[in-house]
């Protein structure tokens, strides 16, 4: 997969920061402002051992009892984690434009915001979750988080709901999950919004900000747009490998775009009634136009 962004992209990125929309655990390393007061040395809590962190932080008492990893944190030096996952999915793979390569573009520019705050990121693969890549230490670490994106391959399947559940409780943040959601438990009629709300539900527990970027090929959202849908066709599903034939005419054409309509009305619903982020994420937008203005919501200015 090749992630292909521009000197001038990142530059405009620096200009924007991820808005957090809670209080807690800010790190005074960067530019962001604690709402917590005490000192460097004044202890606040624990949390579980991340790749990266400070092994001098581990606490070895705490292992012995629980024979797991926990690390210090002190009032003034915890950090913003940013958490980005990213489905790949079999059907992230399709489109002129595929929806994978426009993922990864979305994943390299807000993991840029964060690393130029100075906050940690963490990215997930989907089908990977126990291998996550930590980076911290400022917008130096890009080429590494690039070249890790540029390494994933897109198939068989991913389970979002079972992803989510997997992230580590690591203190308020932001969990930004990037996803066509086309799976079972979402795409069910009357179901879209319950499986959301599990996953919102589990995100609000754990204190995080949580954003759905809903990427969706031009041709999904729309199928007239393209000309090779109309007509008797073979319709394969890309993960089960198992085969539709279908007809396709104006009026069934018509039919799916409403069902595409109210499937995002769904996710867009309850996002918004848990206080969480939806947007579609069309790979027929201009990247520029997507981050810069549609969205415009994510940021502090």
């Amino acid at each position: 997969m090749t992630v292909t962004l521009d000197a001038a992209f990142f530059a405009r990125l620096s200009r924007l920061r991820l808005a957090m929309g809670h209080k807690a655990s800010m790190n005074l390393t960067g530019d962001r402002k604690s709402t917590q007061k005490g000192s460097s040395t004044e202890f606040s809590d624990f949390r579980e051992y991340m790749p990266g962190d400070d092994i001098r932080r581990i606490d070895w008492n705490a292992y012995g009892r629980l024979d797991r990893l926990y690390v210090k944190e002190y009032m003034e030096e915890k950090e913003v984690i940013v958490s980005i996952l990213i489905d790949t999915s079999a059907s992230m793979d399709y489109g002129i434009h595929k929806k994978s390569e426009r993922a990864c573009m979305l994943a390299a520019a807000f993991a840029y915001m964060g690393l130029n705050n100075m906050d940690r990121v963490m990215l997930y693969d989907m089908r990977q979750m126990q291998q996550p890549f930590a980076a911290g230490g400022g917008k130096r670490a890009l080429p590494k988080i690039v070249d890790w994106l540029s390494q994933r391959t897109f198939d068989k399947r991913a389970d979002v709901g079972e992803a989510v559940r997997q992230l580590p409780a690591n203190g308020p943040g932001m969990t930004l999950i990037i996803s066509d959601f086309l799976q079972e438990s979402f795409i069910d009629s009357g179901q879209e919004q319950e499986a959301a709300r599990k996953i919102l539900r589990f995100l609000e527990y754990r204190r995080q900000r949580a954003a759905f970027l809903h990427v969706l090929a031009g041709e999904e959202l729309s199928a007239g747009l393209s000309a090779e849908l109309t007509g008797t066709r073979n319709l394969i599903d890309m993960e089960e490998k198992s085969t539709l034939r279908l007809t396709l005419d104006t009026a069934s054409i018509r039919v799916y775009e409403q069902a595409v309509q109210e499937f995002l009305s769904g996710l867009r619903q309850e996002c918004a009634r848990k206080g969480a982020f939806h947007a579609v994420c069309s790979t027929e937008t201009d990247i520029y136009q997507q981050i810069f203005q549609e969205l415009r919501k994510l940021y502090d200015f």
